[in-house]
């Protein structure tokens, strides 16, 4: 069943809602933001508890500029549950994010990926480098820390609800270590808006609790070596953003990106965790400068 959110937007710009039908019979939500047909689009892809929501500032700043597409993953937003949750992996992931490009008949996009959407990215990468124009990689990377790992296990699936969006937002801060440091109560609302919704007189989390599974088996939520993927991404232009704070992505591991291809930018945003919301100045300096190249 799909979902509806009833969060509020903020700094967004004009989209339409959308559906396309995965092979498998799930009806794959996303936003189309319009933009000219003369460039690539970009394409946004969420961590593994977000829905297309996290992008709408993202959008606000280049919609017109570039077309913008921001999906739901099965199971997230207003993306149906899959009744399989085995099939909640990368690699299901990945094949939705071609499909619906081959859907929209987009031959190549400039990804965006947060955290979950940045190894999907790796996947596509993979078996679809011709379908990547360029790719920025949030908050990610092809070796993951073990801290980063367990603080997300200890809070995904559990099914939490709230009575209201200060509960939910404090909740949030939690979760997220109190990073950045200046977040206010009034911006943890705002991005417990972002990941939640209403049901029931409640506010709960906008996904499927079925995906946490991943991290039940004895990977423990690790997939598969991605420095492959990564360096065939790397063939590609490339920017990092990293939190300065993150508990996921080493510093060690980000260097070690930036030196994996000939045309990989790295910036640190201080005083964030993981993952960025890409708002931040040095974030959008950085991005400005890394999208100038696709406008032409």
């Amino acid at each position: 069943m799909s979902r509806n959110s009833t969060a509020p937007e903020a700094q967004d710009a004009p989209w339409s809602a959308c559906y396309w039908t995965s092979p498998d019979g799930l009806k794959i939500f996303y936003r189309d933001y319009a933009g000219p047909a003369d460039r690539p689009p970009l394409l946004c892809l969420h961590g593994l508890t977000r829905n297309s929501r996290d992008f709408a500032a993202l959008a606000g700043r280049y919609a017109g500029e570039f077309r913008i597409i921001t999906m739901d993953f099965r199971g997230r937003g207003n993306s149906d549950r899959d009744p399989q949750p085995e099939r909640y992996t990368p690699v299901t992931y990945a094949a939705d994010v071609v499909g619906l490009l081959d859907h929209l008949q987009i031959p190549r996009a400039v990804f965006i990926g947060t955290s979950l959407g940045g190894l999907v990215t790796m996947m596509v990468a993979a078996t679809h480098l011709e379908r990547i124009a360029g790719a920025l990689l949030n908050d990610i990377g092809p070796a993951l820390e073990d801290a980063g790992l367990d603080r997300i296990r200890g809070y995904v699936g559990k099914g939490v609800d709230f009575a209201n969006w200060s509960e939910a937002g404090a909740y949030v801060a939690g979760i997220n270590n109190h990073l950045p440091a200046g977040n206010g109560p009034e911006d943890w609302i705002r991005a417990a808006q972002r990941l939640c919704r209403e049901e029931g007189g409640r506010i709960v989390f906008d996904y499927d609790m079925a995906i946490a599974r991943a991290f039940d088996g004895p990977s423990g939520g690790r997939v598969f070596d991605m420095w492959p993927l990564y360096r065939q991404l790397a063939r590609k232009p490339l920017l990092i953003v990293r939190g300065e704070e993150t508990d996921l992505l080493s510093p060690e591991t980000a260097a070690a990106m930036q030196q994996a291809g000939d045309d990989v930018q790295l910036v640190s945003v201080p005083g964030v965790g993981h993952a960025p919301d890409l708002g931040e100045p040095e974030a959008v300096a950085a991005i400005d400068a890394f999208l100038r190249r696709f406008r032409s």
